[in-house]
């Protein structure tokens, strides 16, 4: 099998070709045998309506052998042999030298004078003989009922001198009419596949320059895949350009807590830090330690959830007491900052409980990342709420849900800011050197989509924001 495409397409014509001329060349030799048959039976129906008249003279007379041989002189030369069958279909005895058949040639009872029989059958000579007997007798006549005529059966060598003269003319056909064919169907398949293959070098190799996407040509599935690697490239160059940000926040988060532990521990190395001094050195150096841990800790977490090697403890959850807990474990945080921290009044009664399928632990990192971003934007004397609501069909979610929401009102997000809040390392204000890793939302986002939710991030008017995640009550792996 050749190993290119086009070579594998004219392949295929080719055998394709081969088959046809086969088929068309056996059809033509069955066809064209039958008909050499048939016009060799005619051939000697029509000899032996011409002696008819006098052979039923003779075997009126008693002349038969007379006429016979007078007959066969008259044939001689023309490949003929005549006998002559009686009603058993045995070939009567009149002295002919002929060959003769070696089986009887049956005549049906229900023959009439005058009908001809045509066939095939063995002779003496060892050779198919195509025959037609004339029927001159009925069936209850003593003696001779019908002379037989036959000649060598030459249907299948003449069958095939007409299909050695016609088979090339129909090759010559096909090889004119499929040639240019397969060469159109090859390079028009071939050449948008080979403009994908020099694709695909540009797309591993990292210092190549954006180019404009590829043409949308050939069959539909080239089309279909042309389509796809188009944006492949696309989303593969906005890749390339947030992997460039990813990297410039990362040197960012990492060189200020290497400055203080390069800074404090060069203090303690040098004697300049002692007593007092070395011991908060030594605390610096552990808390920046720990804020390294953090960030490659969260940087895994992602990774795990993506994979999917972090696997869901789900169990039967209240929503509104997740909520509380929140609130209770953040408390004093925001309290030191001058927030007001609170879950939200639902604004009417309602004593149906909030109740989902969730993973207990992963639904407090979900909450508990969601209050701590607002936390790091919130302003003192600013308020941040809680909330937790039944939707049906929200965001995406089919089905039942419960949507959480935790809703600030800082600054908001930047233009642009919603629809980038969960990438990793993003963070609205760039310049912002605080202890935020860019990574919180993110691992939100994983978390969520883990148990076929949605995360949403939002403006609000005039001010602030609003973060939310939409769980099913029942995830679909459930």
């Amino acid at each position: 099998m050749p190993r290119s495409l086009t070579g594998r397409v004219v392949a295929a014509f080719g055998f394709l070709a081969i088959a046809l001329w086969l088929a068309i060349g056996g059809a033509m030799f069955v066809v064209l045998r039958g008909l050499h048959a048939d016009a060799t039976s005619s051939y000697l129906a029509d000899i032996a309506q011409t002696f008819a008249v006098r052979l039923r003279g003779a075997a009126a007379d008693g002349e038969v052998r007379r006429v016979v041989n007078q007959i066969r002189a008259e044939v001689v030369g023309s490949d003929v042999t005549i006998h002559l069958l009686a009603a058993d279909g045995r070939v009567v005895d009149v002295g002919v030298p002929d060959p003769g058949p070696t089986v009887a040639i049956t005549i049906p009872d229900g023959t009439r004078i005058g009908d001809t029989l045509a066939g095939t059958a063995p002779y003496a000579d060892g050779l198919t003989h195509d025959y037609a007997a004339l029927v001159l007798r009925g069936p209850n006549a003593a003696g001779t009922r019908a002379v037989l005529l036959s000649t060598v059966d030459r249907s299948n060598a003449a069958a095939l001198r007409d299909v050695g003269r016609s088979l090339p003319i129909v090759i010559l056909v096909t090889l004119l009419v499929g040639a240019p064919l397969a060469v159109l169907l090859s390079r028009s398949v071939g050449r948008p596949l080979a403009r994908l293959a020099s694709r695909t070098e540009d797309l591993v190799d990292p210092t190549a320059a954006e180019i404009a996407p590829l043409p949308l040509e050939g069959p539909r599935e080239v089309r279909d895949l042309t389509e796809r690697v188009n944006e492949v490239a696309a989303e593969l160059t906005r890749s390339r350009a947030r992997e460039g940000e990813l990297l410039a926040d990362l040197r960012h988060d990492l060189r200020t807590p290497l400055t203080v532990i390069g800074g404090y521990a060069t203090a303690l190395i040098d004697g300049t830090a002692t007593g007092d001094a070395a011991n908060r050195a030594a605390a610096a150096i552990a808390e920046e330690t720990a804020r390294l841990e953090r960030l490659v800790g969260q940087l895994g977490a992602i990774e795990r959830l993506r994979t999917g090697a972090d696997t869901l403890h789900l169990e039967p959850i209240d929503a509104r007491g997740e909520l509380e807990a929140s609130v209770a474990r953040f408390d004093a945080a925001a309290a030191a900052v001058g927030v007001d921290l609170a879950v939200a009044d639902p604004g009417a009664p309602d004593d149906a409980p909030l109740a989902l399928v969730a993973d207990r632990l992963a639904l407090d990192r979900i909450l508990g990342n969601l209050v701590e971003n607002a936390l790091a934007v919130a302003m003192a004397g600013g308020t941040i709420r809680l909330e937790a609501r039944k939707v049906q069909d929200s965001a995406g979610v089919p089905g039942p849900a419960i949507a959480f929401a935790v809703v600030d009102d800082g600054p908001g997000f930047p233009p642009g800011g919603t629809d980038r809040a969960f990438e990793r390392f993003y963070r609205g204000d760039a310049s912002r050197s605080g202890s935020g890793s860019g990574l919180g939302l993110s691992i939100v986002r994983e978390l969520t989509r883990a148990h076929g939710g949605v995360a949403v991030a939002e403006n609000l008017v005039p001010r602030g924001a609003r973060v939310s995640v939409v769980l099913p009550i029942r995830p679909p792996n459930a």
